[in-house]
């Protein structure tokens, strides 16, 4: 039953995601849009399905955080607090004040207080969320838990098993990639089958290999807790279940102390009290955007705007601009049925976006005809005033139109048949409008007849 890294990782892109994927700009399972949730709504939703959770509440104030460690927790006794900020490596993380760590434990008077006054408001930065860091407008005050031993326990989505898989490990508290590495033997899988749900045996399995000795009571509680999670895990939509770690109690209680749940975009409409739990502040204000729109955009951290249709083509698009030297700022595939006021929508996105320095738009005119990509593009050039320089491609349907479209227009667009040309054209641009802006300078272009 032991299972390698590798293994695991293949099973899910989103193995060790804290708040967005683990590769941004490469979207999972076709761009699929998954809920990501704060650990006190984890906690509360792990309440309300009889699965044992240490003490917790959210508070948004200092005075709130204060209250509740009081009246929750009781005053002289340890308490832990979090910075609610959807990223992994929170503890290692620091504060735009300076403030370092965003997991602390609380055990002298006052220090609830303190911790909070310098979380709330701030960027938390950690090695996941790049340098701008994510806002910390809420934390999470938890009871002290004194624990036995740490597990780990997830349940995930697995292509090769046909539905949900359970890793389990008996070494718990710390990264499983590098328990996984070093101590494959400590991985232990278990499928289940989706139509059947969760065995006696299965749950047997995965509490002994978590380390309790069968026919014990703390066996037969892990065993209620694995059974209990996978029926929260299916009635949710979840998408993936993360509990690290899962801790035996000095009093051999079994108890989740940490969870991080994904929930399926596509089941929002029956489950709408879990979605009103979604922070928009802790995403991509551009994938925010874009989602009013049925736009499916992923922000990167390069200079070249991409507009494409096709989740294959802009993944080649991206590909050969890396290939040519240079950065894409974002994936965008506006589809194969954009309407002209999408793709205008999609240009609006990329022109609010400081750090994109050109555009390069490819099209293969199948179902998506290129005159009303041309239409889309000029119209969101006259009416948003776009001053970006834009090289456009364009094969396929209506192409001829297109371009007789472009030719008869006041805008000046490069325009060029040949994907490395364009990407090529893309990378000069983007690095020739970056040094004028260093320089305070405007420029413009034009192609060579």
């Amino acid at each position: 039953q032991s299972i390698t890294m590798n293994h695991l990782l293949k099973s899910s892109v989103k193995f060790t995601a804290r708040g967005n994927s683990l590769l941004r700009g490469v979207p999972a399972m076709g761009g699929a849009r998954l809920l990501n949730v704060h650990e006190y709504v984890s906690m509360d939703m792990m309440r309300e399905n009889g699965i044992p959770v240490p003490k917790s509440g959210m508070a948004e104030s200092v005075e709130a955080a204060n209250k509740l460690y009081k009246d929750m927790i009781g005053e002289g006794k340890d308490c832990v607090i979090k910075a609610m900020v959807l990223t992994g490596g929170r503890g290692l993380g620091h504060f735009s004040n300076g403030f370092q760590g965003g997991v602390h434990m609380c055990s002298k008077p006052g220090d609830v207080v303190k911790f909070s006054a310098q979380m709330l408001g701030q960027q938390l930065i950690t090695k996941q969320t790049g340098a701008a860091g994510l806002p910390c407008s809420k934390v999470m005050i938890a009871e002290r838990m004194y624990l036995r031993r740490e597990m780990y326990i997830s349940i995930m989505l697995d292509r090769a098993a046909g539905g949900p898989i359970f890793i389990a490990s008996p070494a718990g508290g710390t990264s499983i990639e590098d328990v996984a590495e070093a101590t494959p033997e400590l991985i232990f899988k278990q499928p289940v089958d989706i139509m059947v749900g969760i065995t006696d045996a299965q749950s047997t399995f995965l509490a002994t290999s978590l380390g309790f000795v069968p026919n014990t009571p703390s066996h037969t509680e892990c065993k209620s807790v694995v059974e209990k999670l996978y029926k929260m895990f299916r009635d949710k939509d979840a998408t993936l279940l993360e509990v690290n770690p899962l801790a035996e109690t000095a009093d051999n209680r079994v108890v989740v102390c940490d969870a991080k749940i994904n929930f399926d975009d596509n089941a929002e409409f029956r489950q709408k009290p879990t979605f009103a739990f979604r922070d928009r502040s802790q995403e991509d204000w551009r994938e925010v955007e874009a989602a009013k729109y049925d736009l499916n955009y992923i922000g990167l951290t390069g200079n070249i705007g991409c507009m494409v249709n096709g989740a294959g083509l802009a993944m080649a698009t991206m590909d050969i601009i890396k290939l040519e030297g240079g950065d894409p700022a974002n994936f965008l595939d506006v589809g194969g049925g954009a309407s002209e006021d999408q793709v205008q929508k999609a240009f609006e996105l990329l022109n609010s976006d400081k750090t994109v320095k050109t555009i390069l738009v490819n099209i293969f005119g199948g179902i998506m005809r290129c005159d009303v990509i041309a239409k889309g593009v000029l119209n969101a050039a006259k009416n948003i005033g776009m001053k970006k320089p834009i090289i456009i491609r364009l094969k396929g349907t209506n192409v001829k139109e297109a371009k007789e479209l472009i030719a008869a227009s006041d805008f000046q667009l490069t325009v060029t048949d040949d994907l490395e040309d364009a990407a090529k054209k893309a990378v000069a641009i983007a690095e020739i409008v970056n040094l004028s802006d260093k320089a305070n300078l405007e420029v413009s272009f034009t192609a060579k007849k």
